[in-house]
């Protein structure tokens, strides 16, 4: 009841931003709730380098995300391109290094931090990009996202509950198995064809092999986050959303899932807008 409750009052609130407010806004919205989400991940991981400057992925985070943004809209010259995209190793390499050697982090914490800081921008400055770069294609490609990702979240959440026999991984996330993660599968792909037919008229044999591989890499980016907070001995990222957990624990499938609908939407030059 409370996950429904949940869903209740947060899809309205992220449906009037998507289709009623301007992109930017959109940008700016899902740049507050991935921070969040980020600072979450920081609780997390944080007694693994307590005295390392981690609190700077909040601040290095939406600035690769919106240089990211940048980098990939249409119509930006190369050069600036090349620019963009030499700045994150350079920040990562160079920027991390210098800052973790000037702010004297014990040496025992050094390889953690790094591995906290160069692995978290990129997971939460490339699905901010990446749901912006969505919505200016296409308001309607999030709805897709969410079906695929939300849908199949519910149906493998359910479905693992009552029927689930096989544990998918029992080390990681112990609730999670084949069962449900089948019946995740199964539900995302109907819903793209739904929403493929709908909005387009049309099934589309590359759009619905897109729609399969965003379905997994949500699975995946599940997992990746129930990996995090078992290594942490952590149940839940917070208790912000009640049924749900944090934001993080909303959000962990989306952060693989949306940069994967991109670049398949990308690699297929796909028409997803109707005519």
């Amino acid at each position: 009841m409370q996950r429904f409750l949940t869903a209740v009052i947060g899809t309205p609130l992220v449906l009037v931003v998507l289709f009623k407010l301007p992109p930017w806004v959109w940008f700016v919205f899902m740049a507050v709730v991935l921070e969040w989400a980020a600072w979450e991940y920081l609780q997390i991981v944080r007694p693994r380098a307590s005295r390392a400057p981690l609190p700077i992925l909040l601040v290095l985070v939406p600035v690769a995300a919106w240089a990211l943004s940048f980098a990939l809209a249409d119509g930006v010259q190369v050069i600036q391109i090349r620019l963009l995209l030499l700045s994150g190793p350079l920040v990562i390499a160079v920027g991390l290094g210098t800052l973790l050697l000037l702010s004297r982090t014990p040496l025992e914490e050094t390889i953690p931090a790094l591995g906290i800081l160069s692995f978290g921008i990129p997971y939460f400055a490339l699905p901010i990009a990446s749901l912006y770069l969505l919505r200016r294609i296409d308001p309607w490609v999030i709805v897709l996202l969410m079906a695929i990702v939300w849908l199949g979240d519910t149906a493998a959440y359910y479905v693992g509950s009552r029927f689930g026999r096989h544990k998918m991984a029992p080390v990681i996330s112990p609730k999670k198995s084949w069962e449900g993660a089948a019946a995740s599968f199964g539900v995302a792909l109907v819903a793209a064809a739904v929403w493929n037919y709908g909005r387009l008229g049309r099934l589309d044999p590359g759009l619905l092999a897109v729609a399969a591989a965003t379905a997994v890499a949500a699975q995946i980016g599940d997992l990746v986050e129930s990996m995090i907070k078992r290594g942490t001995g952590v149940k839940d990222s917070g208790h912000l959303l009640p049924g749900h957990g944090g934001l993080l624990d909303r959000m962990d499938a989306m952060l693989f899932a949306a940069p994967v609908l991109l670049f398949g939407l990308w690699l297929l030059r796909a028409e997803v807008v109707p005519r």
